[in-house]
């Protein structure tokens, strides 16, 4: 039986933390034994914020890889590759943008969210308030039938549906609906408290070492009524419990929340307890990801490989995209 397909994206911002791993990276290699699995680098989107200096785009597509494949996603399993690799991307992108009418995309919630909370970058281009159509495209160019997202993405599946709608009524059914595919949300909180970013300096990378996962964790936010160790906290407004939450079986976690009422643990031994359950989840990636790192060339060919594969699935869908538009002529 034919399975059904998902596809997902990540912009190549750098090295991957807990929040991506947990919010996404964990569940897509779960999905691998599911469904036909496209994942991609989304290069061109990191150009609607990024767009004054791209320097770093090549580097970070390498560390997203990376840590991809040491987390286990697998080339045999899923198709890896790059949104740029697949111009195919860029031309239902602009075949879709002359049907969409503007007020569609700046409703989208995330629009004007991160116009006012990306200070200090010139946002009025028609490749941000576009966003959600170039993902539209990338989502339904490979006929998608879901997509696996968290609920703060849900809204961009949503107008993908009825751009898919729009184009179908007007030229015929060539699209799926895409569902959405919600990823089971945890709250990944960074060292400072704050949501987990590359951005507050506050993260834990996939590609720390043991020891300096240990050396991030020590000094970590708690909950600041805890001043002494003889203190009793609250491990509902804490950070560090948050992650147990992620990380930590129910018995830990039953130890921990115990402990901090009463004041019968310090943070620091709440903290170590952490420190073995993430590494104990996270050793498998450790193992894998310094050996990848050490074969970047190996990094790329699974990209060039996977790419090859998006194109052609990609072009089938075009060829029925411009035929269903009647503007297919003899390709030279």
């Amino acid at each position: 039986m034919k399975r059904h397909r998902i596809l997902s994206g990540m912009r190549p911002t750098g090295p991957l933390h807990l929040g991506n791993y947990m919010g996404a990276l964990d569940h897509w290699v779960r999905l691998q034994d599911r469904y036909d699995c496209f994942f991609s680098i989304v290069d061109w989107h990191s150009l609607t914020t990024d767009y004054a200096d791209p320097s770093a785009i090549r580097e970070n597509v390498v560390e997203v890889a990376t840590d991809w494949l040491a987390a286990g996603l697998d080339p045999l399993r899923s198709t890896l590759f790059i949104q740029s690799l697949v111009p195919q991307h860029a031309e239902l992108h602009l075949l879709l943008s002359m049907i969409v009418p503007v007020p569609w995309l700046e409703r989208v919630p995330t629009y004007k969210e991160q116009q006012q909370n990306l200070e200090g970058k010139d946002l009025s281009t028609y490749g941000f308030l576009g966003y959600p159509l170039l993902q539209t495209a990338d989502i339904v160019i490979y006929k998608a039938d879901a997509v696996p997202v968290g609920e703060d993405q849900a809204p961009h599946i949503e107008i993908a549906r009825e751009i898919v709608r729009r184009f179908n009524h007007l030229y015929g059914e060539v699209f799926p609906e895409p569902q959405t595919l919600l990823t089971e949300a945890k709250r990944i909180p960074g060292t400072d408290g704050r949501k987990m970013s590359k951005s507050y300096g506050n993260a834990i990378y996939l590609k720390d070492e043991e020891e300096t996962v240990k050396q991030k964790l020590r000094p970590m936010l708690t909950d600041p009524a805890r001043k002494r160790r003889t203190d009793p906290g609250d491990p509902d407004i804490c950070p560090v419990f948050d992650l147990h939450r992620a990380f930590s079986p129910a018995e830990t976690r039953e130890w921990a929340a115990a402990g901090c009422r009463s004041a019968g643990i310090g943070c620091l031994d709440c903290k170590a307890k952490l420190a073995e359950h993430m590494l104990e989840r996270l050793a498998g990636v450790h193992s894998r990801r310094p050996e990848l790192a050490k074969r970047p060339d190996t990094v790329w060919d699974v990209l060039i490989e996977g790419s090859k594969k998006a194109r052609e699935v990609a072009e089938a869908t075009m060829e029925e995209v411009r035929g269903a538009m009647k503007i297919s002529y003899p390709r030279p």
